[in-house]
């Protein structure tokens, strides 16, 4: 593939044709693949067929070939096989970061150097910047669509090999460009949700892998009030599918999830959005991942997401010699749950992150870590 030097990651998406365009129109040698990271069934809204089809037509239409890699062997093992695990340990987990991780930029980089080409890009809101020796990973320029929060297990070499044509764009901006350039993709609508799982139903999809267990609903104070079909199919703060009516001596309010205890197969929920069952201060994770390779400090401050789009929370780490995190919050913390990923920043720059073990929530604290 001679005078290539980029290899575009094409999703058959709006974003990536525009970070393909950006880069062709700015004279940069690049292709395009398309990446087939699940083996659809067919029983969902994945659609990669159509997918493929638009990426495909995508590239003809800026002129520039196309490849393309089936990872889906690679997604199953390194992803998917993760994600029943911590459904079935009674955490929630975040596949999009493990697939960042894994497959966008590890197999995608390895096949793009394989193809002879030096660099990557993809169509993720996000920046790199070089500052001396230290290649930075930054927020987008558009801070509602900013993906620096799922990117936060990248390294050095592969910020290095990699370019974001996005990260200085707001969405509206890349919409108006791919419509000007007739780009097929201008008008398609958004991927939401998880690929392999798309529109279909959530608990239909995991009752094939993991077999569920119907069992009591109770209050934090023990008071037994309906079903659940399976403690995994919950996650913290979930008010949704809950399916519980009036309840005799508690008020007409919504219910939310407030713990789970996956050995006694019970669901604890409380009224309230703001339930104190629901607030944290403190979270413990597992060992973390730093983009510079290191912590900036054994103790310091700076600021935290505990989910994707939320404002920036001001608070202290403390690393441990086994490179597990402790992070204290200025403010309580609403549902901070077990299973996804606490990311760290100082201002624009993505500092690193890792997954949350376990928080000082008041029930979480009576059924120990894990809720488990």
């Amino acid at each position: 593939m001679s005078g290539v030097r980029t290899i575009v990651g094409i999703s058959g998406g709006v974003d990536s044709s525009v970070a393909a365009l950006l880069l062709r129109d700015a004279g940069e040698p690049v292709a395009g693949l398309f990446m087939s990271n699940w083996a659809d069934d067919g029983s969902g809204d994945c659609r990669a067929e159509d997918d493929r089809r638009d990426a495909v037509a995508v590239c003809g239409r800026l002129g520039i070939p196309i490849h393309f890699r089936d990872f889906s062997r690679e997604y199953w093992d390194g992803v998917f096989a993760h994600f029943l695990a911590e459904y079935a340990a009674g955490r929630t987990p975040n596949p999009d970061v493990l697939c960042n991780r894994e497959i966008k930029f590890k197999h995608f980089l390895d096949a793009a150097h394989a193809l002879g080409a030096g660099f990557i890009a993809t169509g993720h809101y996000a920046r790199v910047e070089r500052r001396g020796d230290r290649h930075l990973l930054l927020r987008a320029v558009d801070r509602s669509k900013d993906q620096s929060y799922f990117l936060h297990q990248l390294g050095q070499a592969q910020l290095a090999a990699t370019r974001f044509p996005l990260g200085g764009l707001l969405k509206r901006e890349v919409r108006r460009i791919a419509a000007e350039a007739g780009l097929p993709t201008a008008a398609k609508r958004d991927s939401t949700g998880i690929c392999f799982i798309g529109e279909r139903d959530f608990r239909e999809f995991l009752s094939r892998y993991l077999p569920a267990r119907a069992g009591e609903i109770r209050t934090p104070a023990g008071d037994r009030i309906g079903e659940h079909p399976g403690v995994f199919y919950f996650t913290l703060g979930q008010r949704e599918g809950l399916n519980i009516g009036g309840v005799r001596g508690y008020a007409a309010a919504p219910w939310y999830v407030v713990g789970k205890d996956v050995r006694g197969n019970v669901l604890y929920v409380d009224q309230g959005a703001d339930s104190p069952y629901l607030r944290s201060r403190r979270l413990w994770s597992e060992p973390a991942h730093w983009i510079a390779g290191q912590p900036p400090a054994s103790v310091f401050r700076c600021s935290a997401q505990t989910r994707y789009r939320q404002a920036d929370e001001p608070c202290e780490v403390r690393v441990n010699d086994d490179g597990r995190l402790e992070v204290r919050f200025d403010r309580p913390q609403r549902a901070v749950t077990p299973g996804q990923s606490v990311v760290l920043y100082d201002g624009e720059i993505c500092l690193g992150g890792a997954v949350i073990e376990r928080t000082d929530a008041p029930l979480e604290q009576r059924l120990g870590a894990h809720a488990a």
